[in-house]
């Protein structure tokens, strides 16, 4: 095994609000969490052949997986995101040496937290920084990685993977949260323009938490694909580029389910905007009320809610919520909720802050 090595860390994320409108062009408001996945890459040397190989190791799952760094064979499961983001990173012309890979972090999966993204990052920045180091500092993404790719292009890549070898035909949302993330800091996402704003996120006492609902989430299996192609639907038949750019009075004359996508797309987008105020007037009274529209509408007109999601909701504001919703893609995962300094949330839930952003660590 080489001497070289480079370790890094990605967060998960939570969003605030703005749900599905990554895909059709719109607004979200996420920001990055404490917990994440930490990949620690090993250089190692080729083997008698010559043939340079990565191996992969994820404790959590007791996983493991090999195979050569020239024409990355595709793969199913957690396999296919290190095969997916080692094939795609020299696809993009980003140099990538032979490693053993160590996968590890306390982000629970299937809880609606952006694990996978957060394993993208990852692994990225691990292998970037591997095959070029250059002594960023602890706390940064500052390498020859920004020479070669700026954060909007890992997030891109990133997104390709998910796209490509995982099957989730998801948008650019959760990479986004964890490459751009910052302290008492969510960040106003602009999908069109891809604008990346930071809104500060004081709570002044109040309280994020996060009750799972019990059921697993994933979004390469659930019907979030489906949600996408009605969207795509929707704008074909409008025909529009995206949602963003849907008239109200048009959208009313679509057929179901189309109708009810684009009808959710066009409020959350608005709902995006007047959260982004109400932080930045410290209202978080409005936002509770704007996570309760939310969740209805995410319940009503896109149809991703579930039995055990809505009893985690009803628990939630049962316990005193200003407002709670389901998060994620759906289908399952965690729900989040608001409280105000005088209320106590119900057993079982966790705070969540918006802490840093993806980074390289070194000793």
């Amino acid at each position: 095994m080489s001497s070289e090595s480079s370790s890094a860390f990605a967060p998960g994320r939570v969003n605030l609000i703005g749900e599905h409108t990554d895909y059709n062009l719109g607004l979200a408001l996420p920001f990055a969490i404490a917990e994440g996945v930490t990949v620690r890459a090993h250089g190692l040397e080729p083997g008698p052949s010559g043939e340079e190989r990565v191996s992969a190791y994820a404790a959590d799952l007791d996983q493991r997986d090999e195979f050569p760094l020239a024409d990355v064979p595709a793969a199913e499961g957690g396999r296919a995101f290190v095969r997916g983001i080692v094939a795609e990173l020299q696809r993009a012309g980003v140099p990538v040496v032979g490693s053993s890979l160590e996968i590890g972090g306390n982000l629970p999966q299937g809880a609606g937290l952006s694990s996978s993204a957060a394993l993208e990052v990852a692994l990225a920045l691990a292998l970037i920084d591997l095959a070029n180091p250059r002594g960023a500092e602890a706390g940064t993404v500052e390498s020859h990685a920004i020479d070669e790719l700026d954060r909007m292009d890992i997030a891109r890549l990133c997104s390709r993977v998910e796209n490509e070898w995982v099957g989730a035909q998801t948008g650019l949302l959760d990479q986004i949260a964890s490459l751009y993330g910052a302290p008492d800091t969510a960040l106003c996402v602009d999908f069109r323009a891809l604008d990346v704003r930071p809104v500060p996120l004081h709570l002044e006492g109040w309280r994020l938490v996060l009750l799972h609902s019990g059921e697993r989430h994933a979004n390469a299996s659930s019907g979030y694909n489906q949600r996408r192609a009605e969207c795509a639907r929707a704008c074909a038949l409008l025909g529009v580029d995206s949602l963003r750019e849907a008239d109200q009075d048009a959208v009313a004359r679509l057929p179901d389910p189309e109708r009810l996508r684009a009808q959710h797309i066009l409020g959350e987008n608005e709902r995006v905007r007047e959260a982004v105020t109400a932080l930045e007037t410290e209202d978080l009274p409005r936002l509770g009320e704007l996570l309760n529209a939310s969740h209805a509408s995410l319940r009503d007109l896109f149809q991703i809610s579930t039995p055990a999601v809505e009893a985690a909701v009803q628990s939630l504001m049962r316990a005193g919520a200003s407002g709670a919703r389901l998060m994620g893609g759906g289908f399952g995962g965690s729900v989040l909720g608001l409280f105000a300094p005088e209320f106590s949330p119900p057993p079982g839930t966790r705070d969540v802050r918006p802490s840093a952003g993806a980074h390289l660590l070194h000793a």
